[in-house]
Parts: structure tokens; C-alpha cells; sequence
């Protein structure tokens, strides 16, 4: 390297810590522009690098030389370059993993990406049916979730739909030769802004969005960033208050990004966006394949798809221009990434929208106690809708108590709870007037399988996961033994493998539930919605495609019915059991068992019809049923946050869970112990006030073979803890071979 040699500072797609110096070739000067993808040489071979501008000191060490400069244009645009850095630095994460990680397949490798395809746009419709008897030319579940998926969304591009149903070319392909839908090709127009937009007609607003709308497009008129929180009642029309919002963005000439749970639980929400915009919409999910995932972000970047649709991951789309974020139901969970960069999308996109200097709205029926916070103390303006669009009124929920109370003499109960049907009389009753009626009902339960553990009737063992600490579930359709978290299968044993006594299968699950409602209802029409029965993308769509068009009159899952879904026929909710997630040992448990309560009544009475819902429970006191029974989430959110500040939990603190896991018990707990000790000499040290709890066993303390221990940090900001956490990180690297530790700031999940 020559003396005057200009210097590069460039982080490497590795999970090594800070920004490496490296040389740049009078060749490549020209060439390098922040975000760009590099090759370097690192280690014994080649990495992966992202240039990030010139370095301003001089290694101590002679630095290697950037060996070349692998697109002709930066991969992460200067938004998203700058949201990453951002992360990382929040995070605690590698920078250079970081990076690589905001990429699109065929991006995020040590070579050129991919050339992009042929402009061309092969667009699918459904051909209605002359009559109900067409249906005998579909065969096959391949070609009936292509039809579900197509008449739930419309006409939909070739590569979305392949995205979302699996295989669908070659259905496509016989469902067109039986007259069941048309294909159609056009040129692709890659000019900014020449999306051809369907022109549905929008729906008319009631006056709570009318008022929403207004505050939000003055927002987007006057420019700079907003932070809006849109609390409305399941059914209230959030998500035409989000179209209209991007159609005045559009109208502005800016673009827009929506982050949804799960795209594949919603191909509703997706159809009306496709409806609204037309392939103006770029779609972002797991579920295409990587080229059709290249593909849509090249379409974002180069403006062609200005409306952007995905998951959590497409925070990080290279949405250019960007005037309006929209986060829907921001209080899900799955926002929350729970490995390597462990990000929070819902908390990325206000500070993305604070870099773009834009408005974002977080919705949700039953939003986050941070966010609900924030809008309280007047950090986010909150927008109202109170009420269902028509003035529909909200279901009539009901709990239905579970306990066994012994009569007077105190004589033991007639009824073997182990015996005990899962549907209460009451529930019965309600069902079987809702099908007399020809009204559809679900059926919630977030278990699933058929019992939750089997165990032994002599010296009570229960068959575990050798991998995990839990029970191992039985499944009917398996006809085995299965974890849920390892996805270890065993058969079922005939005997106790230890004293040869009889099992018992106990605990109960959708499998169950399914076969008794098959039992006592033998003319209804049952579906099941769980990651059994929709282990692909094809099932998923059949099934709520079905459901949707009345091909079922009972839907019986878990958690994946709550998701948005809109049913008009749905006129009873039964919750099988409401306390599943109660007992967990996490202080959000209340909040996510009135979310999820909240979010499955919401698909009652959807329609014309009034809607009723059932829950059945043995905690009928907690708060978070008994405040369902009123849609009282402000009752249950005020109730909650007194309690969170006086344990002093979130919103009230901030939280870093460090996770110690390895092969051996023992170099774990010492491992462990060992950070404990690091970080109280560091709060001794220090003058803000922290609080560490443990190291105490995880709640599941073995997953997947590894020992789990973790410590919990407490404090007002993130601030108070650098110093603590910077000499954990120091420790950390220390730790024996085969112990690790990570780190997790604003932890979502405890166990």
C-alpha cells in the first residue's frame, strides 16, 4: 500500500464486532459510495463488506486492500444504511450482520445478485362459476387454494400468488384449461410512479375515520414527523383510514410502507391493498421464494412499487421518498425478532419515520402498554374509533365459569374433571343454535395437538422432550409424540417406560376440541386452523378461503383465527379455554391474554347478524376476562399500568435480558454466575440507579439441548446501563467454548 492510499472503514458480514480499516484501490475510488457491497479479504479467506466511507485514522497495522466493489449502485440505500446503523448500535449487535441481514436473498452473499427478470407481469383472475356444479372440474388441494386465494384477493400477479400458495403455476396452468381462470401478460413499466391503480371504490367512512383521516392528512400536508396511535374497536375500519392515508401520499408524490403480523393469515388485508392500489403494491414476506423476494425490492427501490406491504423484515425495504409508515396491530408480538438483531419493527418504524421526517401510525383494537403510554403522556397523538362501522354493535361476551364448587356436604364432585366435556352446556346450547340458524361460529383455543401431556396413572411420570424441559403433546393426526419447540417426535408409549403402569392423556387441544364438536355435532361442517392442519402456505389459503365462503360452518384454532380476519357469517366466539397464557411466568401474560380475548371476540358480528361470545374459564376474576366481558380495555389498561409501575416493569423501566445457554449444566451456571458478578461490580461502580435480577434458571431452562440461565437488567433508560452492559459484552467473549451469551434489549419474551 502506497503512502498516500486512501483508507476505507468498512463493517464485514460477520458477527464481529466495530468497523475493520481497509485500503482502497486507486481502481475502485470512484466506484465506492456508502452501502455499497464490497469483497474484502478477512481471515484465511474472502468476506462479504459494506463500505461505509472513508476512514479517518490510520490502523496500527499495514490494512489489506478491497479486492472489488460487487454492484454498480449502493445495495442499502442512505435511509436504510442509517436505520441499520442505528439498530445495531441499540441492539447490541455485530453492524456488518446487521447489514447483511436488511437484505434480500441473492443480496446477502459474497456475489453479484441475480440479473433481474424480463419485464413482464403475468396477472391471474378467477372466472366466476356458472353454478355451484363447476367445482366438480377443481380437484386436488393444489388447484382449490389457488381459486381460495384468488377469489379472497382478486386478480393477482403470477408472483404473489406463487408466493402465497406454493406449486401454484402448474395449478394455474389446469385451472385454465378447465375455464376456471384467465391468465393475462404486459410489459412492466419500471418508471417511478406508473403503477397501474385498480380503482376500486372506496368504502364510505363514518365520521370517527372521517375525523382520523383529516388529522392525518393535514399531517402529511404540513410535512415532518408525527407519531400517530389509531386505537379503534375491532371492525371500526382501521384499515380504510390506512388506504386513504397512502392514497394522499401518493397523491403528494411521496411513497408508503405497511408492516402487518403475518401476511399469510391476511390475504384479505392484502386483496383490498392490490384492490386499492393495483401493482402500485410490492408484496414482502417469507413465503416467496428468495428470486420473487429479489424481485419485489427491486421493484421498491427502483419506485416502481411505491406502496409497500410486508412483515416485520420489510422495515428495511428501500422505500425512497418515504411520506407515510403504517404499523398494523403494532402490539403483535411477531414485530419482535428473537434472534441475531433482535429488533423490534413496530419501535423501528417510528425512528425510521423520525429519519424521514414523515408521519407513522401505529393500529391496533388493544395496543401495546408502551405505545398506549406514549399516546397518554402525549409523545404520540392518539386518534379514536370508538365504535363498528354502521354503529354495528360489539358482541355480547359472556364468561362461563369452569370451577367446580362442591355442594354443601362436601362430598367430592360427581364429574371426573379428567371426563368433563370441553364444551360447557352453555356453549352447546349457543352452538347449536348458531348452526340451526345457518350462522357460522369459531371455536378459540391456543393449544394445539390432542393432549397436552401424557402421563402415568401409577408413579406419575410425565414423557418429556429429552431435548426441551416440557411435556411432549400428543398429536391424533401424527399418531405420536411431538415438541412444539424442537420438533422432536416419539411414538406413543402403550406402558409407563419406567414402571410399565397405564398413561393418561391430559391437557387439551384443538385436535380435541375438534373431535368432540365432530361427536356432538355430527351435521356440522368442521375446519381447523393451526400449524398442523395449515402446515403450508396452499392449506392456509384453502382454509380461510373456504371458511370465508361459507364451505364450513365451524372454524376451531388457535391464535391464527384472531388475526384480522373479517367473517361476516361468524355470529358465536366460543374461547374453549381463556387461561392458557395467564399462568406464564412473564409480567406481560394479563396483557396478552386481554389481547388475544379481545382480538378473537372481535370476529363475532362482523355482519349483519349481532355477534355473541362465550369464554370459558377458571380464572373468571383475573382482570384481564373479566374486563373483556365490557370491551373495557381502558378499564384493563389503567388497572395494568399501576401495577407495571409499581413493580417498575415497562412502560415504567427498560429491560436487557442477557441469555447465558450452553451444552453442559455446570459451565452454564458457572457462565452465568460469572456475568452476575461482573455486572453488580459495575453497579457499585456507577451512579445510576440499576437493578439486576438473577442469573435465576430460564423458565424453560433446556431448548433444543442447551442449558438456558439468563439475568435481567432494570432502569430508568438504556442510557444507565452502557457501562454495565459494555463490560458484560467484555465478559462475554470469555466465556468457555461451547457457553454463549446474548443479548436482548426490550426483551418481548421472558421464557
Amino acid at each position: 500500500m502506497s503512502s498516500g492510499a486512501r483508507l476505507a472503514q468498512v463493517a464485514v458480514g460477520r458477527p464481529v464486532r466495530g468497523a475493520y480499516t481497509y485500503a482502497i484501490p486507486e481502481a475502485l475510488e470512484s466506484k465506492l459510495v456508502p452501502g455499497v457491497r464490497i469483497s474484502v479479504p478477512f481471515g484465511r479467506g474472502k468476506a462479504l463488506g459494506f463500505f461505509l466511507g472513508e476512514a479517518t485514522a490510520p490502523p496500527p497495522v499495514t490494512p489489506k486492500s478491497i479486492l472489488e466493489v460487487l454492484d454498480p449502485e449502493p445495495a442499502l440505500t442512505p435511509d436504510v444504511l442509517r436505520l441499520v446503523t442505528w439498530a445495531a448500535e441499540y441492539y447490541r449487535h455485530p453492524l456488518g450482520e446487521a447489514l447483511r441481514g436488511a437484505l434480500p436473498p441473492g443480496m446477502a452473499e459474497l456475489r453479484a445478485p441475480p440479473e433481474a427478470r424480463a419485464k413482464v407481469l403475468t396477472w391471474v383472475e378467477p372466472i366466476p362459476r356458472a353454478s355451484d356444479a363447476d367445482d366438480g372440474e377443481v380437484r386436488g388441494a393444489l388447484m382449490r387454494a389457488v381459486l381460495s386465494y384468488l377469489e379472497a384477493c382478486g386478480r393477482t400477479e403470477m408472483e404473489e400468488l406463487s408466493g402465497a400458495v406454493p406449486g401454484a403455476r402448474d395449478a394455474v396452468k389446469r385451472l385454465a384449461a378447465r375455464g376456471r381462470v384467465r391468465v393475462t401478460t404486459e410489459a412492466r413499466d419500471d418508471s417511478p410512479g406508473t403503477g397501474a391503480l385498480a380503482g376500486a371504490a372506496p368504502l364510505e367512512l363514518s365520521n370517527d375515520q372521517a375525523r382520523a383521516l383529516a388529522a392525518l392528512e393535514k399531517s402529511l400536508e404540513s410535512g415532518g414527523f408525527a407519531p400517530f396511535l389509531l386505537h379503534g374497536v375491532t371492525g371500526s375500519g382501521k384499515t380504510e383510514v390506512y388506504l386513504r392515508a397512502i392514497a394522499k401520499t401518493r397523491a403528494l408524490g411521496k411513497r408508503a410502507l405497511c408492516l402487518v403480523p403475518e401476511i399469510g393469515l391476511t390475504p384479505q388485508l392484502v386483496g383490498r391493498f392490490r384492490a386499492r392500489f393495483g401493482d402500485e403494491v410490492a408484496v414482502l414476506h417469507s413465503g416467496l421464494k428468495d428470486a420473487e423476494r429479489l424481485q419485489e425490492w427491486r421493484r421498491i427501490r427502483s419506485g416502481e412499487a411505491p406502496v409497500a406491504v410486508g412483515v416485520r423484515s420489510a422495515i428495511f425495504a428501500p422505500v425512497r421518498d418515504l411520506g407515510l409508515l403504517v404499523v398494523d396491530e403494532e402490539h403483535d408480538p411477531s414485530f419482535k425478532q428473537d434472534e441475531k438483531l433482535r429488533y423490534h419493527a413496530r419501535d423501528l418504524a417510528v425512528v425510521r419515520a423520525q429519519h424521514a421526517n414523515c408521519p407513522v401510525v401505529l393500529g391496533s383494537a388493544t395496543p401495546s402498554l408502551e405505545t398506549l403510554s406514549n399516546a397518554r403522556s402525549g409523545k404520540y397523538a392518539l386518534l379514536s374509533l370508538p365504535a363498528r362501522i354502521d354503529d354495528r354493535p360489539l358482541p355480547k361476551v359472556e364468561v362461563v365459569d369452569l370451577r367446580i364448587r362442591p355442594a354443601a356436604s362436601h362430598q367430592p364432585p360427581a364429574t371426573d374433571p379428567r371426563e368433563a366435556s370441553l364444551l360447557s352446556p352453555a356453549l352447546k346450547q349457543a352452538l347449536s343454535e348458531t348452526l340451526d340458524r345457518g350462522e357460522q361460529a369459531i371455536l378459540f383455543l391456543n393449544r394445539r395437538g390432542h393432549s397436552t401431556f401424557v402421563t402415568c396413572t401409577v408413579c406419575g411420570l410425565t414423557v418429556t422432550c429429552p431435548n426441551c424441559s416440557i411435556a411432549l403433546t400428543h398429536h391424533l393426526a401424527r399418531r405420536g409424540l411431538l415438541c412444539h419447540h424442537c420438533g422432536h417426535t416419539a411414538p406413543l408409549p402403550e406402558h409407563c417406560p419406567e414402571c410399565r403402569g397405564a398413561l393418561l392423556r391430559l391437557g387439551v387441544g384443538t385436535e380435541k376440541v375438534e373431535e368432540e364438536v365432530a361427536r356432538d355435532f355430527p351435521a356440522a361442517r368442521v375446519l381447523r386452523l393451526d400449524r398442523d392442519s395449515a402446515g403450508d402456505a396452499a392449506e392456509l389459503t384453502r382454509t380461510l378461503a373456504d371458511f370465508a365462503r361459507g364451505a364450513a360452518n365451524v372454524m376451531i384454532g388457535t391464535q391464527m383465527v384472531a388475526k384480522g380476519h373479517d367473517f361476516p357469517g361468524v355470529t358465536l366466539v366460543g374461547v374453549v379455554l381463556a387461561d392458557t397464557a395467564l399462568a406464564m411466568p412473564d409480567f406481560r401474560a394479563a396483557e396478552r391474554t386481554f389481547q388475544v380475548l379481545a382480538q378473537v371476540a372481535g370476529r363475532a358480528g362482523r355482519g349483519a347478524q349481532a355477534g355473541r361470545v362465550l369464554v370459558q374459564t377458571y380464572n373468571p376474576d383475573s382482570d384481564a376476562v373479566a374486563r373483556v366481558v365490557g370491551h373495557d380495555f381502558d378499564g384493563f389498561a389503567q388497572a395494568e399500568l399501576r401495577r407495571r409501575e409499581a413493580l417498575g416493569f415497562p412502560p415504567y423501566a427498560k429491560l436487557l435480558a442477557v441469555r447465558v445457554d450452553g451444552l453442559q449444566e455446570r459451565a452454564t451456571i458457572d457462565a452465568a454466575r460469572r456475568l452476575a458478578d461482573v455486572a453488580e461490580r459495575q453497579i457499585r461502580r456507577g451512579r445510576e440507579p440499576l437493578r439486576l435480577l438473577g442469573p435465576t434458571p430460564a423458565p424453560l431452562v433446556k431448548l433444543r439441548g442447551r442449558t438456558r440461565w439468563q439475568l435481567l437488567l432494570k432502569a430508568r433508560g438504556h442510557a444507565a446501563m452502557n457501562a454495565v452492559v459494555q463490560a458484560l459484552e467484555a465478559a462475554a467473549d470469555e466465556l468457555p467454548p461451547g457457553v454463549r451469551a446474548s443479548f436482548d434489549v426490550d426483551p418481548v419474551n421472558l421464557l
